[in-house]
């Protein structure tokens, strides 16, 4: 197998999303677009307003989430995204906490 053939490597990032991000749809939204990339992971909302998630699956459809996180979905007001790369733990499926 050739190297084009070859899927991309596994990759873990855990992020960290702050702005008005409670209440505007972030965490449903993000686990359609998660799932819809075939990643695995979770999103949760924290008690200090944040946003954390965990993206586990092909580099490109990572960084794909990840710059969707900068962003969010309409209602949301991102100010930042914090990116944090984890060894991958082989998570399956993506679940709202």
């Amino acid at each position: 197998m050739s190297g084009a053939e070859q899927p991309s490597a596994v990759v873990r990032r855990r992020v960290v999303v702050h702005g008005s991000v409670h209440g505007v749809g972030f965490r449903v939204s993000c686990a359609r677009r998660a799932e819809a990339l075939g990643l695995g992971g979770w999103v949760r909302n924290c008690s200090d307003g944040t946003v954390e998630a965990v993206f586990e699956g092909g580099e490109e459809a990572v960084t794909a989430i990840v710059e969707w996180c900068r962003r969010g979905p309409p209602a949301a007001e991102v100010t930042d995204v914090e990116v944090f790369e984890e060894v991958p733990q082989w998570q399956q499926g993506f679940s709202v906490t």
